[in-house]
């Protein structure tokens, strides 16, 4: 079994071959990739049921389907998207014509979350293949189920030397980071964001952090409380809490608190009954770890 600093080493050889910048290549394997969701997309919702107890109609909603409609948008778009762009010309060059190219970064490393395991993995991933880049995709070990299911749809159609996936926890995640990777994306906490910053620093690699952080929603006297009572439920409960943007706080005029917060009581019975716990539509916590957390909150 090859060492990870083997796959880069390979995926570096294969990238400088120039192939994977064709945008016949390119749109051949969104396709594939495309094909592959929907070949495993049975897996994909079990898995995902084993890891957070999603319901079915939960993970195509705010995983595979999401996946599936950019995948669309990105294989009818690319094509256009990756034509040359004629930009003005600078005085110093006025008998010249300047154009935009737009170029692959090289090799792609793409870290992703547990809470969203497969549309935040795969997504990142649609765009590293639309722009011509070799790429390595970690999960995250705490959404096991949906991080083999990636791997065995990524190996099935993919060669390493294009696309791998390596699994694993801390260890693997630092043993990735000291490699030099000509971008990074990582989805994930504020900490391990730091420590990923850092690391690319290393070698001056470019990041893009999608990190967490605060989503008040305000209410005053004026809202369409059945509205809001309904759109706050049902952001806040969907994937039991865990989504980046569902709301964390409510900032509410006290002349409609107590109508919205009975609204809500009844929003979260419609939802999942009089016993959200044994509601087959309601979601779980990742872990113990995340589990305890919360009640020590």
């Amino acid at each position: 079994m090859s060492t990870i600093h083997e796959v880069v080493g390979k995926q570096r050889i294969f990238f400088e071959k120039g192939i994977t910048k064709g945008i016949d290549y390119r749109i051949s394997n969104l396709t594939l990739l495309k094909q592959a969701v929907l070949t495993h997309e049975k897996e994909i919702i079990e898995a995902l049921q084993k890891d957070l107890n999603k319901a079915p109609f939960e993970a195509y909603a705010t995983e595979i389907g999401i996946v599936l409609e950019e995948l669309e948008y990105v294989i009818k778009h690319l094509r256009n998207w990756a034509k040359p762009r004629k930009v003005k010309t600078p005085i110093t060059h006025f008998l010249s014509v300047s154009r935009q190219y737009a170029e692959p970064y090289g090799i792609v490393l793409i870290m992703s979350p547990w809470n969203y395991p497969f549309q935040l993995t795969i997504a990142p991933l649609i765009g590293s293949i639309a722009a011509g880049n070799c790429t390595i995709v970690k999960p995250s070990e705490y959404s096991s189920h949906t991080a083999a299911i990636i791997e065995q749809l990524i190996n099935e159609n993919f060669d390493d030397t294009y696309i791998t996936v390596v699994r694993g926890g801390r260890e693997a995640n630092k043993t990735l980071l000291d490699e030099k990777f000509d971008y990074i994306f990582f989805t994930g906490s504020v900490s391990v964001g730091k420590v990923v910053m850092e690391s690319a620093s290393k070698h001056l690699t470019p990041v893009s952090l999608e990190l967490g952080g605060k989503s008040p929603c305000i209410v005053d006297e004026s809202a369409n409380l059945d509205m809001a009572a309904r759109r706050i439920v049902w952001g806040k409960f969907l994937n039991a809490g865990q989504t980046c943007v569902a709301p964390d706080y409510l900032l509410v005029h006290k002349s409609v608190k107590n109508a919205l917060i009975t609204k809500m009581n009844q929003y979260i019975e419609e939802f999942y009954g009089s016993d959200p716990l044994s509601s087959p539509d309601y979601p779980k916590i990742i872990n113990d770890k995340h589990f305890n957390r919360l009640l020590r909150l």
